[in-house]
């Protein structure tokens, strides 16, 4: 019975530390500007995610899309080369000897089938040329998809090298006044004092010991 006691308590104590652990977090976020923050990463970055997951369908589907008017397209070619072959080695046969009006006939018959299987074949390849320059669309898609997720990832960095700043030791900020107080800009021609690049945000991290 003592024993059931004991155990109920200590889970009661386990309870309450845990929750004042999770209230001081959630105070502690709160007051750093954080929960505003976390939360819009938490809708953003599954958006981010399903960008990217469309991105990879759209891709695939148009590698697929190439690949199959190219398996259609190369047997197209390759049966005019083997007739073309045909119609040349009857044509250096017929040179060699005087042709008969039979063999001038069949040879004249086997080149205007060839040219309409020249004209048939190349209405098909232009026909799937044209779906392989179609599907090259989807870049134009996938680019503003992939835009936007980047400018997302660099919201986020910024936002959060910002808080860095901001909640850094005085001597950290004073040893990154001069080039990194500004935080994060988009265009830092002009401007000395601000995030140039990723080597300046990866020795701001270095200073604070990440």
């Amino acid at each position: 019975m003592s024993e059931n006691i004991n155990q109920n308590a200590q889970q009661e104590e386990l309870l309450s530390r845990v929750g004042h652990m999770t209230r001081l977090l959630h105070d502690s976020l709160r007051g750093l500007g954080l929960d505003k923050l976390l939360e819009r990463a938490a809708e953003d970055i599954p958006d981010a995610r399903d960008r990217l997951d469309y991105v990879a369908r759209m891709s695939e589907q148009a590698a697929q899309r190439v690949l199959n008017a190219t398996d259609v397209a190369i047997p197209l070619q390759e049966m005019l080369d083997a007739e073309a072959k045909k119609i040349s080695a009857n044509l250096h046969l017929m040179q060699t000897q005087e042709p008969t009006v039979k063999q001038y006939r069949q040879a004249t018959a086997q080149m205007l089938e060839y040219l309409k299987l020249v004209s048939n074949n190349s209405m098909q390849t232009k026909s799937h040329l044209m779906d392989i320059m179609m599907t090259q669309d989807f870049q134009d898609l996938t680019g503003q998809v992939i835009k936007k997720v980047t400018e997302l990832a660099q919201n986020l960095e910024q936002q959060l090298v910002q808080l860095l700043i901001d909640y850094s030791p005085n001597e950290i900020k004073r040893e990154i006044a001069d080039g990194l107080i500004n935080g994060p800009q988009i265009n830092p021609e002009g401007n000395a004092d601000v995030v140039a690049d990723q080597g300046q945000v990866d020795d701001l991290l270095d200073s604070l010991g990440f």
